[in-house]
């Protein structure tokens, strides 16, 4: 989640510094199912998302559009109440508005996605790729632990691995598993990852999404890069 709440303690703020989607998103999310009506629903959801994540710069007017997504995303699950993916997608946008949101509200709405997520790997755990896995994975490492949160670095480790072995070439699966690997220090095993994560071909169907979440692996080797002093 990409936020910088002023009222939010220095450590949880660093903690929700980065976007969950929630991306969940995650690279594959798009992959289209047996239900045309649906696809375009979620296509919509998922544009949208990356619209608002890597178009619109100002914070309160992306937290306006989260929040007017959110409800949309509900309302998709509502209509499609046994698919895996308006869930996935619920909880995406879920985790993207608690990074958004106060610190009064950022706990309670990370709840709700992490439920979201576990709904959806209820149905289906290796739906979109292993999309939801990968979302628990992220949920799990980006949240403080207990007793402030659920955070857990071990539960989210198991996960992230399990979405790379469903997608061993993802874009987003790469990203978020490197990004995990920087969080605990693991830099060499995280610019591995991340590397192979941009050999992954170019998508033409998200060129929003594919653009910014390749930009976000840039600036996590260039992290990577500075701690080494190369």
């Amino acid at each position: 989640m990409d936020t910088g709440n002023s009222g939010m303690s220095p450590q949880l703020n660093l903690r929700f510094a980065s976007s969950l989607v929630i991306a969940l998103a995650f690279g594959g999310i798009a992959h289209a199912s047996n239900n045309p009506a649906m696809n375009i629903d979620v296509r919509h959801i998922d544009d949208e998302w990356a619209r608002i994540k890597y178009q619109i710069k100002d914070k309160d007017e992306q937290l306006k559009e989260i929040e007017a997504l959110a409800k949309e995303a509900a309302t998709v699950v509502e209509r499609y109440p046994d698919r895996a993916e308006p869930m996935l997608w619920d909880g995406i946008i879920t985790s993207e508005e608690a990074g958004m949101a106060s610190v009064f509200h950022q706990l309670g709405l990370a709840i709700a996605a992490k439920k979201m997520f576990e709904q959806a790997e209820a149905i289906d755990p290796r739906v979109l790729n292993g999309a939801v896995t990968m979302r628990l994975g992220v949920i799990y490492y980006r949240m403080l632990g207990f007793p402030l949160g659920f955070g857990n670095d071990g539960t989210a480790r198991d996960y992230l691995e399990a979405a790379v072995a469903m997608d061993p070439g993802g874009l987003d699966a790469n990203y978020f598993y490197g990004d995990f690997l920087v969080h605990r220090g693991e830099y060499d095993h995280a610019r591995d990852v991340l590397v192979h994560g941009l050999e992954a071909p170019l998508n033409p169907d998200r060129p929003v999404w594919d653009a910014g979440r390749r930009a976000d692996i840039q600036m996590l080797l260039a992290s990577i890069d500075k701690r080494a002093g190369r």
